[in-house]
């Protein structure tokens, strides 16, 4: 059977929301805030035109695996329009993901930068950057239909899901339930390492690929690869 056109189907489907995401200023807050970033910029990117929107998710409509953040950095995201790009974690999780096979390069610096991911899709349940990193839980919830779109859309293909620290597990854990997949009750809590089975997905927690953590050695590169390719083995990747 030739599914191309479903494929395509599925493609076109999942860039129009990336485009409808990118237009969202549901948020006064996290608009005025993303914007007056990018006006004011960071003396290291002044050359740089910042994107300054909100930053859709990353990687192909087919993906197997799905990794699941917090929220674009000020001067990360905010600035290159592309997810954890342009910033310590991004430098981080992207080093990690082509450790175990998963990413093109192991670094990612702009959108046209030429990164690929090989059956992996980077996403986030607030897709703008909030100030000192902390959304609300309104904003949060104001956001969540927006993944809830890109998981249903994933769905077909979607067999494992990395979440990153205990913020985005409350926010996909919802969502997920919403897109369809069964959730335990009461829901199971996060965890580093924690592996939760729905029907037909297995959710992994994992620390956030932030600073705080990195830096500390809460989470080691050695965890994340791990937790990585723990997550690709059960999403059915090579």
């Amino acid at each position: 059977m030739d599914d191309s056109g479903g494929r395509a189907d599925g493609s076109s489907a999942l860039a129009r929301l990336d485009r409808r995401v990118a237009g969202c200023r549901a948020c006064p807050r996290l608009v005025e805030w993303r914007e007056e970033v990018a006006r004011t910029k960071r003396a290291a990117f002044a050359d740089w035109t910042y994107w300054g929107r909100p930053v859709p998710g990353f990687g192909p409509p087919d993906a197997r695996l799905v990794i699941i953040g917090l929220a674009p950095a000020a001067h990360g995201g905010n600035r290159t329009g592309r997810m954890f790009t342009g910033d310590r974690s991004g430098d981080v999780l992207y080093q990690a993901l082509y450790d175990v096979g998963l990413a093109s390069q192991p670094t990612s610096v702009s959108a046209d930068d030429g990164l690929e991911l090989y059956g992996v899709r980077v996403t986030a349940p607030v897709h703008c950057a909030p100030p000192a990193n902390k959304p609300t839980p309104g904003e949060r919830d104001t956001c969540r239909p927006w993944l809830v779109q890109e998981l249903t859309l994933l769905r077909p293909t979607m067999r494992a899901a990395v979440v990153l620290g205990a913020f985005g597990w409350q926010a996909a854990l919802p969502a997920f339930a919403e897109a369809g997949w069964t959730v335990p009750r009461p829901r199971p809590a996060f965890a580093h390492g924690a592996r939760v089975a729905l029907d037909g997905l297995d959710v992994f927690g994992c620390f956030h690929v932030s600073q705080r953590n990195t830096f500390t050695g809460r989470l080691t590169a050695e965890m994340l690869r791990e937790v990585l390719a723990t997550a690709a083995h059960a999403a059915g990747l090579p």
